[in-house]
């Protein structure tokens, strides 16, 4: 029996091109239940357990956005506001701010809902680097950010201010 495979990527490479995207065209929402494996005795979320699912979620979007395989460089802004316990639904909703080069800066917004009472609270936010990186694992061009909105607009300026400073911070290591 013969398979029809409607991956464009692995059905005519030589033809795929990557379009230039909005944020929207990149965003992802996931919804993660919070079990005690994931806390400490007192039913506090352990914080690396949520940075596991905002890198994670930081990588759905820059993917998406590059159509290429794309790997962390840093995580900044990491802001716990608030706790998440055992029980409660995590909702990450992560969107790109900024392109520069082969680099991404992805957002992240955290936020826990209670089930049975229906509260949601805003648990934290980060800012996620990615960089984009080529078929032999090399970084390469990220496709162009289409800001449409004043929102677009203005997240975009403030990524770019936040990469500039990233980019003047950074250490090289000893060679």
């Amino acid at each position: 029996m013969n398979e029809i495979n409607n991956n464009p990527l692995q059905n005519n490479p030589e033809n795929f091109t990557i379009k230039d995207k909005s944020p929207e065209e990149s965003s992802a929402e996931v919804i993660i239940r919070m079990f005690p494996s994931d806390a400490n005795p007192a039913g506090n979320v352990f914080g690396g357990e949520i940075l596991k699912h905002i890198d994670m979620v930081a990588g759905i979007v820059a993917q998406r956005h590059s159509q290429s395989n794309a790997v962390t460089v840093s995580m900044d802004s990491v802001n716990f506001i608030k706790p998440v316990f055992v029980g409660n639904v995590l909702k990450l909703n992560a969107r790109i701010n900024y392109v520069h080069n082969s680099s991404m800066e992805i957002e992240v917004r955290a936020e826990a809902e209670d089930i049975v009472t229906g509260i949601k609270t805003v648990t934290g936010t980060a800012f996620v680097t990615f960089v984009t990186l080529d078929k032999n694992g090399k970084p390469s061009h990220a496709p162009k950010l289409l800001v449409k909105t004043d929102e677009d607009r203005k997240k975009f300026e403030e990524g770019k201010i936040r990469m500039e400073e990233r980019l003047k911070h950074r250490k090289k290591p000893n060679t």
